[in-house]
């Protein structure tokens, strides 16, 4: 008989990690977010990638996100349906694993709706720092729902961006945005079009939620030096840029394979030129060449975000004792005897291995 090895789950639910970032402020969480995922982008290389599953039907998509080094292993589950609002729904909802790869023992879930929204902001300001002007303070944001308070506040901490010009075609969800950062800091311009909003902007960052090919932005828009921030067009068949923006700009994405199916890009031949954001933080590559250049970052998201989160949230469960074990899988006296698990008593019915030992 071996030893019976205790591996149990931290779990942490949507109340958990709210408090997690209550205990530490959403600004300290947007930082240490972008931080990691700076850091675990330096490390690009020692990562087994691939690009996200995703199952796609007529009222959204739903995806696994996977991604791992020689000792983690992270998943996500993600959805994004634009009508669950109506239904009273989230258009995203997603949870979390982290594994020990050296054992396959799950070690972390967690929910992960609230802390995607961070991890996004976070990384459209890691992008930002290292392709929008440095003396940028007016952003643009088209798309003022679930995700936009957190990409305002990123790009104010992190970029110093002191401007706002909003538009959403549903006005509620500006006016639900101007309440929520009322006294935040910002100046909140809200505008009639996406044209008006984008005008004297420094960057544009797009998060449109319709499964659509869209055409949000239009090359007229687009003024010498801007900084593009293209984080709506995320699944096949879903867009924001006219592709003429693409042609004009220098084009910046996550992961080259994964964009090319999901992003603005599959609007472009597959030889069209991009630079992964990686090659830029590495120095690698070059970034932004000069303050009249228009850079764009093609955003859909990439698993080694959510790896940073993960550990994010591990660490920070950790620090503040948050959470609780969850048994999620067998524990053993025997780790060959998954069918005594299910121990037999004299009446026939089904008893644990734990009881009988009892």
């Amino acid at each position: 008989m071996s030893e019976l090895q205790d591996i149990s789950t931290l779990y942490l639910g949507a109340p958990d990690v709210a408090r997690i970032v209550a205990r530490k402020g959403l600004s300290a969480c947007l930082a240490d977010v972008a931080a990691r995922i700076g850091q675990d982008f330096l490390r690009w290389p020692a990562f087994d990638k691939s690009a996200r599953v995703a199952s796609h039907s007529k009222d959204g998509v739903i995806e696994l996100m996977p991604v791992a080094d020689d000792a983690l292993y992270a998943f996500k589950y993600v959805n994004g349906h634009p009508k669950n609002p109506i239904a009273g729904l989230p258009t995203v909802m997603a949870f979390g694993v982290l594994a020990e790869v050296a054992t396959g023992a799950p070690l972390l879930l967690a929910e992960l709706t609230l802390a995607t929204a961070i991890r996004t902001a976070a990384m459209s300001a890691v992008a930002a720092r290292a392709l929008a002007r440095p003396d940028s303070r007016t952003m643009a944001l088209i798309g003022n729902g679930a995700q936009s308070e957190f990409q305002a506040l990123a790009f104010r901490d992190l970029l110093g961006i002191t401007t706002l010009r909003l538009f959403d075609t549903d006005a509620r969800a500006t006016d639900k945005l101007m309440r929520n950062l009322h006294g935040q800091g910002l100046a909140l311009l809200p505008c009639a079009s996406t044209a008006d909003a984008v005008r004297g902007a420094d960057i544009v960052t797009t998060i449109t939620a319709d499964k659509t090919l869209a055409t949000i932005l239009t090359p007229d828009m687009i003024a010498p030096g801007m900084h593009l921030n293209a984080v709506g067009g995320d699944c096949p068949g879903k867009t924001e840029l006219h592709p003429e923006v693409l042609r004009r700009a220098t084009v910046f994405v996550e992961h080259a394979p994964q964009t090319r199916i999901e992003g603005d890009l599959q609007q472009m031949p597959a030889d069209f030129p991009v630079t992964e954001l990686w090659q830029v933080l590495s120095s690698q590559r070059p970034g932004r060449a000069d303050a009249a250049q228009v850079t764009v970052f093609d955003s859909v998201g990439f698993a080694l975000e959510d790896y940073s989160t993960l550990c994010f949230l591990r660490d920070a469960a950790e620090e503040f004792g948050i959470g609780e074990s969850l048994q999620l899988v067998p524990q053993m006296a025997d780790p060959k005897n998954l069918f005594g698990v299910l121990g037999r008593s004299a009446d026939g019915s089904a008893r644990t291995e734990q009881l009988q030992r009892a």
